[in-house]
C-alpha cells in the first residue's frame, strides 16, 4: 500500500504538469503573435493610407471625368484609356512620346547599373587595401537627394560655364559639348549622372551576395584548372542568380520611374526629348488639372512595368533551369 501510494503520488501529477507546460507554451506563442502584429500595425496603417487607398482612388478617377473644379463626377468607363490609344486625341501623341523617352532611358541605363556595380563589387570583394574606404566612396553619392545631385551636375555640365567643358578645352578636346541641350548628349548626361548617383546601392547588394557564396566552390574550381574568368562565369554568376534577379527588376522599375534628373537637368528638353512618362503624368495631373487622364496614364505605365517584371522573372528562371540541367 505504501508503495502504491508513492507511485500514484509520482505518476498522477505528471499529466497535469504536462498540460500546464503545454498551456504555458501556447500562451507565449499567442503573445508573440499579438506582439508581432502590434509591431506591424504602424506600417500596415501607413501602407493602407498612402499606398492602397490612393491606388484605389486613382483607379476610380481613371474611369470618371473627375476634376478638382467640378462638384459632380460622371462615370465614363474606359474612355480615358481609349483616348490614349486613339491617334489624334488630346493626350495620345504626347503620352506615347514620353513613354518612348522612358524606354530609351531604361534601356540605356539598366545595363550600366547592373554590370558596373557587379564588376566593382567583385573587385571590392577581394582582399585589397582600404576596401572599406572604397565601399564608402562608391556608396556615398546614393545618400544625396536628387535636388543636390541636379544642382551639382548642372554646374558641371553647363555648356557655357560648366566645369567639364572647361577641363576638356584645357586638355585640347572640344569644350563646347551641349551636354544638357542637345541629343544625344542629354541622354549621355542623364545616364551618366544616374549611374554615378545610384550604382552604390547595387554595389553593396552585390557585395552581400558575394559574401554568401561558399568559398569552397572557388577552391574546387581552382583545382580543376579554372582561371579567374571561368570561376566568375561558373561560380560567381550562378551564385548571384537571386541577387541578379532582384537588382535587375528593381533597377528597371527605378529607371522607368525617373523624374528628378530630367526635371532638374534638362527640364524635359530639348523639344520634350527627355520628358519621361512620370514627368508628363505629373504635368497633366498637377499643372493641367487633367487628373482623370493622368490616372489612366499611370495605370498603363504600371501595366507595362508589371509585364516587364514578369518577363524578367520568367527569363531568369529559364536560365536557372538550363544551368541546373
Amino acid at each position: 500500500m505504501a508503495t502504491d501510494t508513492v507511485v500514484s503520488a509520482v505518476v498522477v501529477p505528471a499529466p497535469a504538469q504536462a498540460r500546464g507546460r503545454r498551456g504555458r507554451r501556447v500562451l507565449p506563442t499567442r503573445r508573440r503573435t499579438v506582439t508581432a502584429y502590434l509591431f506591424l500595425a504602424p506600417f500596415l496603417v501607413l501602407f493602407l493610407t498612402f499606398v492602397v487607398a490612393p491606388a484605389v482612388f486613382g483607379l476610380w478617377i481613371s474611369v470618371t471625368d473627375w476634376s478638382p473644379f467640378r462638384d459632380i463626377q460622371h462615370f465614363i468607363g474606359l474612355q480615358n484609356y481609349i483616348d490614349l490609344f486613339t491617334p489624334g486625341s488630346a493626350t495620345s501623341a504626347d503620352f506615347w512620346h514620353s513613354m518612348a523617352a522612358t524606354g530609351i532611358f531604361t534601356v540605356a541605363s539598366v545595363p550600366f547599373l547592373v554590370v558596373i556595380p557587379l564588376l566593382v563589387a567583385v573587385l571590392l570583394n577581394n582582399r585589397i587595401h582600404a576596401a572599406t574606404a572604397f565601399r564608402t566612396i562608391f556608396f556615398a553619392p546614393y545618400v544625396l537627394g536628387v535636388a543636390v545631385v541636379g544642382l551639382i551636375w548642372g554646374y558641371i555640365l553647363d555648356t557655357q560655364s560648366g566645369i567639364l567643358n572647361h577641363v576638356l578645352s584645357v586638355v585640347g578636346l572640344p569644350g563646347d559639348i551641349p551636354w544638357l541641350v542637345d541629343v544625344p548628349w542629354v541622354w549621355v548626361s542623364l545616364v551618366g549622372v544616374t549611374v554615378w548617383w545610384t550604382m552604390g546601392l547595387n554595389t553593396v547588394i552585390f557585395l552581400a551576395g558575394l559574401k554568401g557564396i561558399n568559398g569552397d566552390l572557388y577552391e574546387a574550381a581552382a583545382l580543376d584548372g579554372a582561371g579567374a574568368v571561368r570561376s566568375f562565369s561558373s561560380v560567381t554568376l550562378p551564385g548571384l542568380r537571386p541577387v541578379m534577379l532582384f537588382i535587375t527588376t528593381t533597377t528597371v522599375l527605378a529607371s522607368a520611374n525617373m523624374f528628378g534628373q530630367s526635371y532638374l537637368l534638362t527640364a524635359g528638353g530639348p523639344g520634350n526629348a527627355t520628358r519621361t512618362a512620370i514627368m508628363y503624368i505629373a504635368d497633366q495631373g498637377l499643372s493641367q488639372n487633367n487628373m482623370a487622364p493622368a490616372s489612366a496614364m499611370s495605370y498603363i505605365l504600371f501595366a507595362f512595368l508589371a509585364i516587364i517584371s514578369i518577363i524578367n522573372f520568367r527569363v531568369q528562371r529559364e536560365r536557372a533551369e538550363k544551368l541546373d540541367a
